[in-house]
């Protein structure tokens, strides 16, 4: 279900008050005007200082079904007018008014969503892949079933939501008919399938990124509908031994990715067929010295990834190009990548 707040009643209550006041004023200025023959100027005059019980200034002298009709206005408008002033100056001065607000602008982000990431889970992991997604300028909304989380993600700015990902409901509620990729971050492997299986049947075209927590859950979860498994303590231990092994490989890389102080990042780039690119070789288009990024590999017709990138390699039409460089640059590079 979506985020809740305890002020959800008060906007009800404050409307329904506003509605009474009206009503009240309504009533009262007709009631003068057609018993005493008012004008409505005179009408509303009386029906304020009725209501407010200030009592004084009347325009005239009032009949007998006019002092009745005021006494019943007092009796009863009376107490309906004091019940919405309390309502209105507690909703205002309670502070409530901001969680109804706010509230409201989730529900508002919400609707708006497109293009997006569902990130189901902010455990140790989510947490991580929200903040990468942040630092790519990737939209994303977080999905957990502990409200201790959620507010947690709240708190770092995400836009998050108290639910169960696997239920169905949950994931049309934050758009998955409007989401480009899925990625299933919680700690059960069982419950990662579940979630799997539940948005493969809602959006069967939907890029779906799994993590797993053992070998022998990756096939389960590629079976469900996953694109691709990622096992977190897999790549630790990897990383871990390679910088007890390999220590001068360790530390190459992480100067590559931290060249010159600059942050270094590996991106994949599709060569538009309608681009500056397209067609030309890696010579003609002056790329590395234009940009300072860094061709790593090419995909080529069968699928694979040539890594023999040279002066004469030519940007083929719709191909998918591996570059490092900075984020700034390779933004630039995807620009000059796309159809003119």
């Amino acid at each position: 279900m979506l985020m809740k707040t305890k002020a959800s009643h008060f906007p009800n209550r404050f409307i329904m008050a506003f509605v009474i006041f009206l009503v009240l004023i309504l009533i009262g200025t007709s009631g003068y005007h057609w018993l005493e023959g008012m004008s409505f100027i005179e009408a509303l005059y009386m029906t304020v200082i009725t209501i407010s019980t200030v009592g004084f200034g009347e325009v005239r002298t009032l009949s007998s079904a006019g002092r009745i009709f005021t006494i019943i206005l007092i009796l009863g408008g009376g107490g309906l007018a004091g019940f919405a002033v309390t309502v209105g100056v507690d909703f205002i001065m309670s502070g409530k008014w901001r969680d109804y607000w706010e509230k409201r602008r989730h529900s508002r982000m919400l609707s708006e969503l497109k293009n997006h990431v569902i990130v189901c889970g902010f455990g140790r992991v989510g947490k991580n892949v929200t903040n990468e997604l942040r630092a790519e300028g990737v939209p994303f909304i977080v999905i957990d079933i502990d409200p201790e989380e959620v507010t947690q993600a709240q708190d770092c700015g995400c836009l998050a939501v108290v639910g169960n990902a696997a239920n169905e409901t949950m994931l049309h509620e934050v758009g998955i008919d409007k989401a480009k990729a899925l990625v299933t971050a919680v700690n059960s492997d069982a419950e990662n399938v579940f979630i799997i299986l539940t948005a493969r049947s809602l959006q069967p075209d939907i890029y779906i990124v799994a993590r797993a927590n053992y070998e022998d859950s990756e096939p389960k979860l590629l079976r469900a509908g996953a694109n691709r498994t990622i096992m977190p303590y897999h790549i630790s231990g990897k990383r871990i031994v390679t910088t007890l092994i390999r220590p001068g490989v360790a530390d190459f890389l992480e100067g590559v990715v931290h060249a010159g102080g600059l942050e270094m990042f590996l991106e994949e780039v599709r060569v538009e067929s309608d681009s500056e690119l397209a067609g030309k070789t890696v010579a003609e288009t002056q790329i590395r010295n234009q940009l300072g990024v860094t061709i790593l590999a090419c995909r080529t017709d069968k699928g694979d990834f040539d890594t023999r990138i040279g002066p004469e390699t030519v940007f083929q039409p719709d191909g998918m190009l591996i570059v490092l460089g900075t984020r700034e640059k390779l933004r630039e590079m995807m620009k000059f990548a796309q159809a003119r």
